[in-house]
C-alpha cells in the first residue's frame, strides 16, 4: 500500500511538468538553452578559467535538464563573465607573516528567460579555495579552480533552474 501510495505521489509530483528529482524546476514550455561563453575581465590572468567555466557549465546542464543546448536565442540564455580572479592573504602569523592565501574568483551572469521574463536578472557569483602560503599559486591553481569552478556553477544552476 505505502509503495502504491509513494508511486502516486511520485507519477502526480513529475505530471506537473515544472518539478524533476535532479533539483531542478524549469516550465514544460522551456526546450533550449544558451550558454554563451565567459568572457574573461579580471585584472589578474587566468587563461584556461574562462573556457574551464563555460563547459562546465553547458556539461552541468546536460547533466541535470532535458533542455536542447543552442547557439542562440534559447528560451532561456546566460551570458557572464569572470570579474574577479585575486589571491591574497587569509592567515597572518604572530609575526605578520602570511600562513594561508586564499583565491577567489568572481562571475558576474545575466539569465534572460525569453518565455518568463520577470526571472531575468543579472547577479555576481564567487567562491573561493584556501592554500599554505608556503606554496605558489602556479602549484595549486588547477586544483583550487576546479573546485571553485564547481561551486560556481552549482550556484548558477541553483539561481537559474532550480529556484533556490
Amino acid at each position: 500500500m505505502k509503495i502504491m501510495v509513494l508511486a502516486a505521489l511520485a507519477l502526480a509530483v513529475s505530471a506537473c511538468g515544472i518539478y524533476s528529482f535532479t533539483g531542478t524546476s524549469i516550465q514544460p514550455d522551456i526546450k533550449t538553452v544558451t550558454i554563451n561563453y565567459f568572457e574573461y575581465k579580471a585584472v589578474k590572468v587566468n587563461p584556461s578559467l574562462s573556457t574551464s567555466l563555460t563547459e562546465e557549465l553547458k556539461s552541468q546542464y546536460r547533466r541535470m535538464t532535458k533542455l536542447e543546448q543552442v547557439e542562440e536565442d534559447g528560451d532561456l540564455e546566460i551570458e557572464g563573465a569572470v570579474t574577479g580572479y585575486e589571491y591574497r592573504p587569509t592567515a597572518v602569523t604572530a609575526r605578520e607573516i602570511a600562513e594561508k592565501m586564499r583565491l577567489t574568483v568572481t562571475v558576474k551572469i545575466k539569465f534572460t528567460n525569453r518565455k518568463y521574463p520577470e526571472e531575468d536578472f543579472e547577479k555576481s557569483f564567487s567562491a573561493f579555495g584556501d592554500y599554505d602560503a608556503s606554496l605558489a599559486l602556479e602549484s595549486v591553481q588547477d586544483e583550487l579552480c576546479k573546485t571553485i569552478v564547481e561551486t560556481i556553477v552549482n550556484d548558477i544552476m541553483n539561481a537559474t533552474v532550480a529556484n533556490w
